[in-house]
């Protein structure tokens, strides 16, 4: 087994493994910290709605050292944010809001060092800050993983294009924003959206693409991992730290006497 953190993370998405993650929406290296040392396959570092900046994913992904693998969702799928995203040393990427063929293999093409694609050349952390460019150069293309998020009805329609660009290594389902797209925001247990979801899990599955989905909770996640997806993320952190705070008090409050 490869020694490459970022390789073997690929290999084992490539083969289809459950690979159990949490999406950080905090700018928290320490939380990333627990995170890894709790033992989750991968981090999903959110750039889109999160309040992390560049310098809180990379300080992050060295919190983290390689024992989770650390995946950057871009805020816009932008030549400059992805490569600047790839400079932290980010394991991956993912593209939220694919919706066409196009639109993946424009994002692929950004986040690949010519001749596969346009990516530029930076001196930074991935870069080994200048020590090891010719090695990124030689080998990144083959280890990031690059992942097209389906997020609207569209997707669902166009993914079988979608998984036909060259360089897509997953798809990670987002139900909320698919279920808005079918005008039914919030409504993720709806059968429309449900059949959407199946759809696309289906089309990944006929081309053996591995497939993801976020879910709320535990319970949620057994429930994804039994039909079929293999890349899971399992809540948030400010959703796990706010049902943590709300379980403690209600404890606290039912073992405590009223103060006078």
């Amino acid at each position: 087994m490869t020694t490459n953190p970022t390789l073997r993370f690929k290999n084992r998405l490539k083969n289809r493994e459950r690979l159990f993650g949490l999406l950080l929406s905090l700018p928290s290296p320490d939380i990333a910290e627990i995170c890894a040392d709790a033992g989750f396959d991968w981090l999903f570092l959110d750039m889109e709605h999160g309040l992390l900046d560049y310098q809180a994913v990379q300080r992050m992904i060295q919190a983290v050292a390689g024992r989770s693998a650390c995946i950057v969702r871009v805020p816009a799928n932008d030549g400059i944010w992805i490569a600047k995203a790839l400079d932290t040393g980010a394991d991956g990427l993912i593209f939220p809001h694919i919706n066409r063929a196009d639109e993946a293999r424009a994002a692929v093409q950004a986040a690949r060092y010519a001749p596969d694609g346009n990516r530029s050349i930076g001196i930074a952390r991935a870069q080994g800050f200048g020590r090891r460019v010719s090695e990124s150069l030689r080998q990144a293309n083959g280890e990031i993983v690059l992942i097209a998020q389906a997020e609207h009805n569209d997707a669902a329609r166009n993914m079988d294009d979608i998984l036909g660009v060259p360089g897509v290594d997953a798809v990670f389902i987002g139900p909320f924003d698919l279920s808005a797209s079918l005008g039914i925001p919030g409504q993720t247990t709806d059968p429309k959206v449900q059949e959407a979801i199946a759809r696309i899990r289906d089309a990944c599955a006929g081309r053996n693409v591995p497939s993801g989905i976020f879910a709320r909770d535990a319970e949620s996640v057994r429930d994804a991992a039994g039909q079929g997806f293999s890349l899971l993320c399992a809540s948030t952190d400010a959703l796990l730290f706010g049902a943590a705070a709300r379980r403690m008090l209600t404890e606290i409050r039912a073992v405590s006497p009223s103060c006078p």
